[in-house]
């Protein structure tokens, strides 16, 4: 019989009988509800041992790939540690550079202490150690890089963000804990065509998960939409262009809502960009981020354009208030 362990407790689980079920009659109830891989309520994950594939049908592969299975549908095969979430260790990194990309978005370049690892396209959380302040920033760079890359906008009011800017100097130490997030490239189907959509800083992880997806040697055609108000809030346009310049499925265009678009790019709402210019995204796998209201804008266009939810890849970010 399969051992599980949780909260460093031991069980056993009888033939063919559910993780969920198990726990239960040994008086551990897990969050569920259904019962039947349907509401995805008993999501759990795997800190040791593999899930069986049954339990992870329905899930995202991205979310499959971290080791998240249904409870309910689990008749383990072997040992198994679960948790309900993982404890994200906390690193200490050194700033490498601070640079500016525009007039109001700064690269951070920050050292990758050693046994952080992270799949590009995720987020880590900064933590200020004065006052534990948090706040979350996606990762730009991908793990082959000797360094871990933030591009950060200076919010107004933001006491994350000016202190970034103006505090924050190379050589000082940074906390943080991570990494998060579900929305990186996932190998196995190269040449399947890939849709990268977002506004402002939402570039950073669409910037790591196209140079990820390269490196892997995806071959479908990667069509990478950045979006800004207008041209002055776009940036790494030169890099992008190079890029593209050099693979021939990668395809780079940079949209503004107001004004004259760049040589290359397009003028109007980014929210409808994608879907006009590419007709129909069945089969397309999609990611999408910025703030909120455009990915979830983004999100339904790209859905009735044809791509499948399960194919969509969203990490909106969120402001915090200001005190």
């Amino acid at each position: 019989m399969p051992t599980i362990r949780f909260e460093g407790q031991d069980y056993f689980c009888a033939e063919d009988e559910t993780l969920l079920d198990s726990l239960a009659r040994h008086g551990v109830m897990l969050p569920s509800s259904c019962k039947a891989g349907s509401c995805q309520t008993c999501l759990t994950r795997a800190l040791k041992g593999t899930p069986p594939a049954a339990a992870q049908q329905g899930i995202k592969d991205t979310m499959a790939a971290q080791g998240y299975f249904l409870a309910c549908m689990c008749k383990p095969v072997e040992d198994m540690e679960i948790g309900l979430a993982s404890v994200s260790p906390r690193y200490a990194a050194k700033v490498l550079a601070k640079d500016e990309l525009n007039a109001s978005v700064m690269r951070l370049r920050m050292d990758c202490p050693d046994g952080f690892s992270y799949r590009a396209g995720q987020f880590i959380n900064l933590t200020r150690a004065s006052d534990d302040l948090t706040r979350s920033y996606s990762l730009a760079s991908v793990p082959d890089d000797d360094f871990l890359e933030l591009q950060i906008k200076r919010v107004p009011d933001g006491r994350m963000s000016n202190w970034l800017f103006d505090e924050v100097g190379v050589g000082d130490e940074m906390a943080f804990f991570g990494p998060s997030g579900d929305s990186f490239y996932m190998a196995g189907n190269p040449e399947r065509p890939l849709l990268l959509a977002g506004a402002g800083t939402g570039l950073a992880p669409l910037y790591g998960i196209l140079r990820d997806a390269l490196a892997t040697g995806h071959s479908g055609p990667i069509h990478l939409f950045h979006a800004s108000l207008a041209t002055a809030g776009l940036y790494l346009i030169d890099e992008l262009r190079a890029l593209a310049g050099a693979h021939d499925n990668l395809y780079y265009t940079p949209c503004v809502l107001h004004g004259d678009a760049p040589a290359g790019g397009l003028q109007g709402n980014i929210v409808d960009i994608p879907a006009r210019e590419l007709g129909s995204l069945s089969g397309y796998g999609v990611y999408l981020c910025g703030d909120p209201p455009i990915v979830n804008a983004l999100r339904q266009k790209t859905f009735l354009a044809g791509a499948s939810m399960q194919d969509i890849h969203s990490d909106p970010f969120v402001f915090a208030p200001a005190p």
